[in-house]
């Protein structure tokens, strides 16, 4: 499996494989799986990670490079993700007034309740981190919110 990647998608993997090697052992720990494919521009779900071999608990299980190519080959062929395009898209739909912003209540609703959803602490910790202060009326522009969230900015 992963024959299907390129040599620059290996060159990159090496990299960002080499970064979570934190021990220096050559392996990385399962539950960083995430985080590697966002350093690798995927944006898979939690299901998909933990599909492909991602733990929630540090230690339980560690992958070596020649491990995690073809689970990072077979997570660039996954269907199951989203890119900034269709978020972008999706928080079009609560900009009622076309300028770019949303009621920042919606947002936090629309994170604890749609697709793959967050609990109120994760929704907290993405807002404190990713959100500009909302307006006089609770309005927030969400293109920065969602390019900080994305790691595009």
């Amino acid at each position: 499996m992963a024959a299907d990647l390129s040599g620059k998608d290996v060159e990159r993997a090496q990299f960002v494989f080499s970064i979570y090697d934190t021990d220096g052992a050559g392996s990385v720990d399962a539950c960083d799986l995430g985080g590697v494919f966002r350093a690798l521009n995927l944006n898979p779900t939690l299901a998909t990670i933990e599909k492909l071999g991602g733990t929630k608990k540090k230690g339980e299980k560690k992958f070596t490079l020649d491990e995690f190519l073809p689970i990072f080959s077979q997570c660039k062929k996954d269907k199951d993700q989203g890119v900034y395009e269709d978020f972008l898209e999706c928080l079009k739909l609560y900009d009622k007034a076309e300028n770019g912003t949303m009621l920042g209540a919606e947002l936090s609703h629309t994170l604890l309740s749609l697709g793959e959803r967050l609990d109120e602490k994760e929704v907290e910790e993405v807002l404190k981190d990713c959100l500009d202060p909302e307006d006089e009326d609770g309005f927030i522009p969400y293109v920065p919110f969602l390019k900080r969230l994305m790691g595009k900015e």
